[in-house]
């Protein structure tokens, strides 16, 4: 098995950013998801309300962020200093105290036609992981949950066998992607050691209606059956029969237990294995 691809998505639900290497850092991929857009109330807004943000384009420097989207010239963001605004932003029952990106209210307030702010949060100040199934010292950034998702080509190859048009890897927004053999064999995955690093699998990821979204067009999937589109057929081959998980799976969430460099091509080792793996219910 090796890396096949690296993502980061430096704003939270924005298109995502393809990288040759990237440093693990304790709370995830150097970039990922440090930024956010949140409403007046500071909850943070997504695909799952707004999938036009899949035409986020958002590219990080040394000084700061570029914002593009259709129809508006660049934006051109420095990182916010210790003086800027400070909010409590809220991602599901979670929060953060974030600092706001002056400058960008009225260019996304403008481009998807209602009241909002860009959060940006420092290295360090992360959120606590979900003790239910992980713990550690590097926390998550804005993220929903977990600091890296993992996928499997194998498995997606599974997946698009049973759909009527092929599902690309973007829809389900990882951030490092390995090629392998085998399908859904990351169930059974506990630890890996890939390039200089190692990571914890701690919970497999459920998935919602993201994963019906375009992410070169913002555009929705539509279909009854569920060969139609990759959520419904998730839910009718890929439920999670372990009652603290709900939901149609696909993929990993993973914590990094060694930091360090990986580079698309690292092989990758697998460290530990789950007694049984992860248990999924009949299909329908």
């Amino acid at each position: 098995m090796r890396v096949a691809s690296l993502h980061i998505h430096p704003v939270k639900s924005g298109r995502a950013v393809d990288l040759a290497q990237a440093t693990l850092l304790p709370a995830g991929l150097e970039g990922d998801r440090r930024w956010m857009i949140v409403d007046e109330a500071g909850r943070f807004l997504t695909q799952r309300e707004e999938p036009r943000l899949a035409l986020l384009e958002a590219v990080p420097g040394e000084a700061g962020l570029t914002l593009r989207a259709p129809g508006l010239a660049p934006l051109m963001l420095p990182y916010p200093t210790g003086q800027a605004e400070h909010i409590i932003a809220h991602i599901w029952r979670s929060k953060a105290a974030a600092r706001v990106a002056e400058g960008a209210s009225a260019w996304l307030s403008g481009w998807l036609g209602r009241p909002l702010r860009l959060v940006w949060l420092p290295n360090g100040a992360n959120r606590p992981l979900n003790t239910a199934f992980a713990k550690g010292p590097g926390g998550v950034g804005f993220a929903d949950g977990y600091p890296v998702l993992i996928t499997n080509t194998a498995s997606l190859a599974d997946l698009n066998r049973r759909l009527d048009a092929p599902a690309p890897m973007n829809r389900f927004r990882a951030n490092i992607v390995i090629s392998s053999d085998t399908p859904w064999g990351e169930d059974g995955w506990s630890r890996l050691r890939i390039g200089e690093t190692e990571l914890e699998l701690v919970k497999p990821c459920d998935r919602c209606v993201v994963v019906t979204t375009d992410q070169m067009t913002g555009g929705r999937l539509q279909g009854d059956h569920p060969a139609h589109e990759p959520l419904r057929m998730l839910q009718r081959v890929r439920k999670s029969a372990e009652p603290r998980v709900k939901g149609a799976l696909f993929g990993w969430n993973a914590v990094p237990v060694t930091p360090g460099l990986i580079r698309v091509g690292d092989p990758v080792e697998i460290l530990a294995r789950r007694p049984e793996p992860w248990p999924i219910r009949p299909a329908v």
